[in-house]
């Protein structure tokens, strides 16, 4: 075994296909040659058989032999007839016997008159002819047994055995060899070559690496899939998984290795079978499974240019959004941060100026009533607001609206108690933050008496309501339709996404988005979102 190790490691795969493939053309060669061999053999001993039993059948036939067998002196008739016959034919023998196994004729004439005793002979005297095999001093042979008929066959008086030598395998290899070499030399040739060929394209094929090295990717390509921290499921084309990893088992709830089974008995609602049709990827989609929301990727597999399968990697939106809020928590504190610092230096600029004026009382009151709005609407939002990233999100912009000098007025009446069933504080924000935002956008075009945005939210048994309402220049009415696709904005820039946002989620908790506007007059937006799962 040590000896075989050492062998594969010194030995490239290359070689070792050459050789295993020609060493088994050569022994396919041999093989035939041998089969071939034993095939002309047996058919050169039926040849043999036939013409041996045509000259016995001919000399049983012979008057001159069927009148002397079994006659005192018959030998002398017939011997010489029969040794004529061996020397025309160039068979072996040729034996002429009585009903009683006397012999008549035989090359060795001592023989002549003695018995004889083979068991071959038993058959041929009970009126049968036939040939059999035989080995004997002189080598393999092949006799033929002719029983002898007088009385116009009637009568059986004895039995004629012709006798001929058929040549070994190794007689008959050196007989035919001198055509045989040439053939074999070629035939060996064009092994080497063949398999010389064959191991360059399985080598091509394996982009030229050892199997050794093909098991470690592959080990390595399982183990990442493994590991990674998104489910993973592939398919082929013919719809059947091909990869599926661990995370990918836990979101799905299988426990067992479904790796060759149709995609339909796994998920039924499979959209991959639909990527391997158009061929078109499709990217942070959202669906249900198993309960949890999942963000899907899916995306055509190709090779070659020709699609061979379809992948999708999908992973929990609570940890999207969670890695979601930790990456933009950062940028909303810059943010925040950044717009009350100019807030606040207006401000400071404001008491300034009142101070310098000589107006210290107008300061002081200036002062109040600032202090006293924010923290008036700071108590609001902290007791009628169950989430605190909610809240500050409406604070935020509260701020903004104020940098943007919008007016952003916000219902006091309006309440938050609990968050719906299908939509977490992270995907409500969303939601909220771009209707804002758009409404800010819009009114900050306007003149100042207009620059105003509203906004309400409630709780009811049935569900949350959440109104935004702006007196912008209004949405024309041929891109109503269009403005929650994705990509698609009148302002440009890369722009186009916050509110095709908006849309998937609400459509992802069940709820419905009604949108008002008239051109010139303004736009409200009411989005409903139920409390029942």
């Amino acid at each position: 075994m040590a000896v075989l190790g050492t062998y594969r490691r010194i030995l490239p795969l290359r070689a070792r296909l050459a050789i295993l493939s020609f060493v088994s053309v050569v022994l396919a060669i041999l093989v035939a040659v041998v089969l071939m061999g034993m095939k002309i053999s047996h058919l050169l001993e039926e040849e043999m058989g036939m013409r041996a039993l045509a000259i016995a059948r001919t000399l049983a036939q012979m008057e001159s032999i069927q009148n002397n067998v079994g006659r005192p002196g018959g030998a002398a008739v017939i011997q010489p007839i029969a040794e004529k016959t061996r020397l025309a034919t160039g068979v072996a023998y040729i034996v002429v016997v009585d009903m009683n196994r006397v012999r008549y004729s035989h090359p060795v004439a001592e023989r002549i008159g003695g018995r004889f005793t083979d068991p071959d002979l038993d058959q041929a005297l009970s009126d049968r002819e036939y040939t059999t095999r035989t080995a004997g001093v002189m080598g393999p042979a092949v006799r033929a047994f002719s029983p002898i008929k007088v009385d116009e066959g009637t009568r059986q008086v004895g039995v004629v055995v012709v006798g001929i030598i058929t040549p070994t395998f190794g007689e008959l290899f050196r007989a035919i060899q001198a055509q045989l070499y040439p053939s074999l030399a070629v035939g060996l040739l064009a092994a080497l070559l063949g398999s010389l060929y064959l191991a360059s394209r399985i080598k091509g094929a394996m982009f030229s690496l050892e199997p050794e090295e093909i098991a470690r990717i592959l080990e390595e390509r399982t183990a990442m899939l493994q590991a990674m921290g998104d489910g993973i499921i592939a398919i082929d084309r013919d719809e059947r998984i091909t990869v599926l990893n661990e995370e990918a088992k836990r979101l799905l709830g299988v426990k067992d290795d479904m790796v060759g089974r149709p995609i339909r008995e796994v998920l039924a609602d499979s959209f991959l079978p639909r990527v391997l049709r158009t061929g078109q990827p499709e990217f942070n989609q959202e669906r249900v499974l198993n309960n949890t929301i999942i963000i899907v990727n899916r995306v055509p597999v190709r090779v070659k240019g020709k699609i061979v399968g379809a992948l999708a990697s999908f992973r929990d939106r609570t940890e999207v959004h969670r890695l979601a809020e930790e990456l933009t928590g950062v940028k909303s504190f810059v943010e925040a941060l950044r717009v009350q610092n100019h807030e606040y230096l207006n401000r400071l600029h404001t008491i300034a100026g009142l101070i310098q004026l000589d107006r210290s009382q107008e300061a002081v009151d200036y002062i109040f009533a600032v202090t006293e709005e924010q923290q008036e609407l700071t108590r609001l939002l902290t007791k009628n607001v169950c989430d605190y990233s909610i809240a500050g999100l409406l604070l935020g912009k509260y701020s903004r609206a104020r940098e943007l000098k919008v007016e952003l007025a916000i219902d006091r009446s309006s309440r938050l108690s609990r968050l719906p069933p299908r939509m977490d504080a992270a995907a409500l924000g969303v939601v909220l933050g771009n209707l804002l935002e758009n409404a800010l956008d819009a009114a900050r075009e306007m003149e100042p008496a207009r620059r105003q945005v509203y906004f309400a939210m409630r709780d009811d048994p049935e569900g949350l309501v959440m109104m935004v309402r702006d007196r912008g220049p209004g949405i024309p009415e041929h891109l109503r339709e269009q403005i929650f696709k994705q990509g698609f904005s009148t302002k440009g820039n890369g722009r186009g996404i916050g509110l095709y946002l908006v849309k998937k989620h609400v459509d992802t908790a069940g709820g419905e988005i009604n949108l008002h506007s008239r051109e010139g007059e303004g736009t409200t937006v009411t989005v409903r979102i139920p409390y029942s799962a």
